[in-house]
């Protein structure tokens, strides 16, 4: 698998199995998987990772401006390196560069956060047609140690669940337990990176 916000080496000594035990790899790499692409949904498919070279994307500006007192800032998915950034405005298949804009908020990727948004402070995104396409690394800069931790959690739990089969789990000591649908901690630590209207 790839992207994910672990490793099997990670999950195997939280679930204190030995590092040489190959056995349960497939089932490892799957929960790690399994609980990595969770986290992107719950947070409104917001990825963690660091897309390896630019991707072109093409956004419609309407519904994606913010008019502030200095230009118009134009929202967009995570951006997590300047490495490779492009921005062309035009429709129809003609676009031309746009030079005149600054990224938003201020050092995010100095203070390990994503770009959000580009300041146009010369000009306009465009009319009712125009479009915006990006040339970008999408994702974070890094995966965020909050996101990490959940991640493992999150495939320890699912790692576990086969185990319980109908959500239940007990034991001789402390006897039978319903398994809660979302786990607490997991919840805690992602729920500052949601997008709004998500969650």
């Amino acid at each position: 698998m790839a992207n994910e916000y672990g490793t099997v080496a990670e999950l195997k000594e939280r679930l204190g199995i030995e590092a040489a035990d190959d056995s349960r790899d497939g089932l490892l790499n799957r929960a790690l998987a399994a609980a990595s692409r969770g986290i992107d949904l719950a947070c409104g498919n917001r990825r963690f990772w660091l897309d390896p070279d630019p991707v072109q994307r093409t956004v419609t500006p309407s519904g994606r401006v913010v008019r502030k007192a200095d230009g118009e800032l134009l929202l967009v998915d995570d951006i997590g390196s300047l490495t490779g950034l492009a921005v062309e405005v035009g429709w129809a298949g003609a676009f031309t560069a746009v030079t005149g804009y600054e990224t938003s908020p201020d050092n995010a990727l100095l203070k390990g956060k994503p770009v959000t948004g580009l300041l146009r402070t010369d000009g306009l995104w465009g009319a009712a047609r125009t479009r915006v396409r990006v040339t970008a690394r999408w994702g974070w800069p890094a995966v965020p140690d909050d996101i990490a931790e959940a991640s493992l959690i999150q495939a320890s739990r699912l790692f576990k669940r086969k185990d319980s089969p109908e959500g239940v789990m007990g034991s001789a000591e402390w006897g039978v337990v319903r398994l809660s649908r979302r786990d607490p901690d997991v919840w805690a630590l992602i729920e500052p990176y949601i997008l709004d209207g998500f969650g």
